[in-house]
């Protein structure tokens, strides 16, 4: 076991730093926010951790944090900035972001070490405590998915003019996803330049915004846990594809493409709804004790949305 967990280090610290990629996308979604600025966000973070380490030898959690900080503040800026965009165009908007980001990281001169990057990030990060950031990550955003919050969001993402009549600041949530993705995607970015002790504007672009985007298309977007299998699945899958040789990019497309037209839903959606049917499956008596006791499925949280007075908002809706 131990050999096993030596000889494949690398890609389980990239497993657990590909999962805060693609909640730093999944959590915007969940508002009906189409956003990628959190790909913009992993590489603040992973420029302003490896500048901090390398330049003034903070220690890695105060780098990554000063990452982090960077992008919430980035984040929210952009959220003001596009804030009458939606759908697409937000998306683009967005893509720009990074793309924009990129321009600067190649442009950066001695700062951000131009084309080449910067290296000799070292720092004392462990894969244990990347392990542990992300159970907190996992955990918070769990929570966020259940209960009054759990409504607030869906509410938001389903019918924004109705969420905005029972008392919920829309236009604020909407800015706080941006800001928890430019901390979710700057704590990733940060954690693999530590991790890598090296960054470069290869790592940040185009081709990572396809990657946590597939992740999500894939895993599942309306929680959490379909990040984690999304992660799971496209961290392991290039190494699983080495048998296939030269058509690793045919077989890899195959079956996004079929994932997507076939399984819309994500494959937890598949698991949730392969569970409901067990469920109903049961018996007569199981579903009549659901009935009588009003519980509900895993996830599901069909409780009304109730006023809240204190949250009315005072301008526009959009």
């Amino acid at each position: 076991m131990s050999y096993w967990y030596d000889a494949h280090l690398i890609l389980i610290q990239s497993t657990f730093v590909s999962l805060l990629l693609a909640l730093s996308i999944q959590f915007p979604l969940r508002m009906g926010v189409f956003s990628f600025a959190g790909i913009g966000s992993y590489g603040i973070g992973a420029y302003a951790a490896a500048i901090m380490t390398i330049r003034y030898s903070w220690p890695a959690f105060a780098a990554i944090g000063a990452g982090m900080v960077v992008a919430m503040v980035a984040g929210y800026l952009l959220a003001l900035l596009v804030s009458r965009l939606d759908g697409l165009y937000l998306g683009m908007a967005t893509i720009a972001f990074t793309l924009i980001l990129t321009v600067v990281a190649i442009n950066g001169g001695s700062l951000t070490g131009g084309a080449q990057g910067l290296y000799g990030a070292i720092s004392t990060l462990q894969t244990g405590q990347v392990i542990l950031v992300c159970a907190v990550v996992v955990v918070l955003l769990a929570l966020s998915e259940r209960g009054r919050m759990g409504r607030r969001i869906d509410a938001v993402r389903e019918d924004p003019e109705l969420a905005v009549s029972v008392g919920i600041r829309v236009i604020r949530m909407r800015r706080m996803a941006f800001v928890v993705s430019g901390a979710l995607g700057a704590c990733a970015g940060g954690m693999n330049a530590l991790l890598r002790t090296t960054v470069s504007p290869d790592d940040v672009g185009f081709s990572l915004v396809v990657l946590a985007l597939t992740m999500i298309i894939v895993g599942g977007s309306r929680s959490w846990a379909g990040a984690l299998i999304g992660s799971v699945i496209f961290t392991w899958l290039p190494q699983v594809l080495q048998a296939v040789g030269d058509w690793q990019t045919v077989v890899y497309g195959v079956i996004v493409a079929l994932t997507a037209v076939y399984v819309p839903s994500g494959l937890l959606g598949v698991a949730q709804n392969g569970y409901r049917r067990m469920r109903r499956r049961s018996g007569p008596v199981a579903g009549a004790t659901e009935k009588a006791t009003g519980s509900e499925e895993p996830g599901g949280d069909s409780a009304p949305l109730e006023p809240l007075s204190e949250d009315v908002p005072t301008g526009g809706t959009r």
